[in-house]
């Protein structure tokens, strides 16, 4: 008897090994394609909270465009995991590595919008910076990065050291959107919205409130930079991208494209960076270079660009002491990120 249930159980997983199991760098990019729609929704929403005071309905053009990219984003992995198990795999086995947190994602992101829907009844249509802070929006945020960072999850966990676009493309768009969600939630301290703390800044608590916002910023972004850095040798490209479009979407509530440049420069000097003097967790000294300039030189072209059009009421041991804290921040966070070497570590080599 009991060889007998061995037996079968052996064969059902012989069965299951024979059926291709769905999830691999093209469901990736699948995933992209319909999480992107979801994000580019997420941001037409924020436009429409900004650019019109009188919306009072939950039912607009802009809520649709996200709520359809949640929905196909969510036929896509629950679909995937169906198909898998009805190959013979387990519930379990039929999630693709890395979506486990997506699926997650799936259902909370739904009670999130009902309960959203509810809240806006029952208190109105929140605007500005309350429209981030709701406890219903906090909750879609929440879920809607679990359900984009599947594909970078899936990729974190592939041992393909590889280092073309081909290959880690999808990575890097998961990455953005996964970053495009904080920025966008935080959007009430970011430099790059906020300028007026910059050019129009009448007293202390103004300009520390613009301190402030480029210091959080710096930490968001370099976490994620550092996180990319330690994990893979990227493409040439790959950080220009991510702060150029990251950047270009934050502007949607200020509409002050003009600052983009200054994001461009900074990105393409953090790829020339990589390509010259490949920093990394064997090589920590350049690393910590590396976490150092780049916050530098992003602001060093944000209030350039500032003080060219616009001027500013900062002093230059203000505007220029912001730009170095931005460094050390980084520089800071390289240090959470790539601990310096233990003694016994340094022994062993």
């Amino acid at each position: 008897m009991a060889t007998s249930i061995v037996s079968s159980a052996q064969q059902a997983g012989s069965t299951a090994a024979t059926k291709p199991r769905l999830g691999s760098i093209k469901f990736d990019m699948f995933m992209i394609i319909l999480t992107s729609w979801f994000v580019g929704g997420l941001h037409l929403d924020g436009w429409a909270h900004s650019h019109i005071p009188q919306l009072e309905t939950f039912f607009t053009p802009w809520h649709a465009v996200l709520y359809s990219g949640y929905l196909v984003c969510a036929v896509a992995i629950v679909g995937v995991v169906a198909i898998n198990h009805s190959r013979g795999y387990s519930w379990r086995q039929a999630i693709p590595a890395g979506y486990e947190l997506s699926l997650l994602g799936v259902p909370l992101f739904l009670i999130g919008g009902v309960a959203d829907m509810i809240w806006h009844i029952l208190f109105g249509i929140e605007a500005n910076t309350s429209a981030l802070l709701s406890p219903t929006h906090l909750v879609l945020a929440f879920s809607g990065v679990l359900i984009v960072s599947g594909p970078f999850r899936a990729a974190w966990r592939r041992s393909d050291t590889s280092s073309s676009w081909a290959t880690l493309f999808p990575m890097l768009l998961s990455l953005l959107a996964t970053y495009s969600f904080f920025t966008f939630f935080t959007e009430y301290a970011h430099s790059f919205v906020r300028i007026w703390l910059v050019t129009q800044a009448s007293n202390d608590i103004e300009k520390s409130l613009g301190i402030a916002g480029i210091l959080l910023q710096t930490g968001l972004l370099m976490g994620f930079v550092l996180l990319l850095v330690k994990r893979w040798r990227l493409p040439f490209g790959a950080l220009t991208f991510i702060l150029t479009v990251n950047t270009a979407m934050v502007c949607v509530f200020s509409d002050q494209y003009r600052l983009v440049p200054a994001a461009f420069v900074a990105g393409l000097a953090a790829d020339l960076f990589i390509r010259f003097f490949n920093p990394s967790s064997a090589r920590q000294d350049v690393l910590r270079l590396f976490a150092f300039l780049i916050p530098v030189i992003l602001y060093l072209g944000y209030f350039t660009e500032l003080i060219t059009m616009d001027g500013t009421t900062w002093s230059i041991h203000l505007w220029l002491g912001s730009c170095i804290l931005a460094g050390i921040v980084g520089l800071l966070l390289s240090y959470l990120l790539v601990p310096p070497q233990r003694p016994v570590e340094i022994a062993q080599k």
